[in-house]
């Protein structure tokens, strides 16, 4: 497979209003969706398509309640780059495992004092 660096790039744009905005998230969206099998066969990884686009899904979920028409252009720009930089093949395999880590939950491991915390050697 021969990757074209300038296949998948675009302008960057500012929406003009928020219609234009949401048919532009629905358009990444879209791209994301219908790439999450030539993601998976491309890293190989041992994940279900159904679990990439769920993954996506909660990516886009997110941001879902942005107010601000540019910080929505910022976050699609930021899409695009990751999406370009996903299917060129510039990645990788971490790279993309990092989104299907689960969160640390850092409440229960906090220590009970600065003291306890030192002996444990965190920092």
């Amino acid at each position: 497979m021969v990757i074209n660096p300038t296949l998948l790039a675009q302008r960057t744009r500012q929406s003009v209003n928020w219609n234009d905005a949401k048919r532009r998230v629905l358009k990444s969206y879209r791209e994301w969706a219908r790439a999450a099998p030539e993601i998976q066969t491309m890293y190989q990884l041992s994940i279900p398509v159904a679990e990439i686009r769920t993954k996506i899904r909660q990516e886009f979920e997110r941001h879902r309640y942005v107010k601000q028409l540019s910080v929505v252009d910022v976050l699609l720009f930021q899409s695009h780059a990751e999406y370009q930089e996903t299917l060129n093949y510039w990645k990788q395999v971490p790279h993309v495992l990092k989104y299907f880590r689960a969160k640390e939950d850092l409440n229960g491991q906090l220590p009970q004092n600065f003291m306890q915390g030192f002996l444990e050697g965190r920092n």
